[in-house]
């Protein structure tokens, strides 16, 4: 395979609580096979993030979530979130908030992030810069 070709893992998720810890273990073994270890432990946060909330927010009864692996040759490591719920998520930065924290840590750890529009719902994503990883 070419170095300039990217790479891609996607997966499907049911509503349902151990999809967060499935999604973690799936986000691990890409890493892994594609030799990514330095930030592992930031990336897998921000996966289990993202998918709780799309399970407590973004996933309407009956329907699931989509996570999405994107690692550009050269280029950053992204990672989507693809949910059919409305609604954009926002970080929440008061203490009386009782949501939205999730979010914090997403800011905090990834290089980038952000919502993107998907019909029905959106795409939460985040990115880690390749030279991080």
């Amino acid at each position: 395979m070419s170095n300039q070709l990217p790479l891609y893992r996607e997966a499907f998720y049911r509503r349902e609580r151990r999809s967060v810890p499935l999604a973690r273990d799936f986000a691990r073994k890409a890493l892994a096979d594609w030799g990514l270890d330095a930030r592992t432990d930031d990336v897998l946060v921000c996966v289990s993030e993202l998918a709780t909330n799309a399970l407590l927010h973004g996933v309407p009864p009956g329907r699931g979530y989509r996570l999405h692996l994107y690692l550009e040759r050269p280029g950053p490591l992204r990672v989507e979130v693809h949910d059919s719920g409305d609604g954009t998520p926002a970080v929440r930065r008061g203490p009386a908030d009782e949501s939205g924290r999730g979010l914090l840590l997403v800011e905090a750890l990834a290089d980038r992030w952000g919502v993107g529009e998907r019909n029905p719902g959106k795409i939460v994503w985040c990115e880690f810069a390749r030279t991080a990883l």
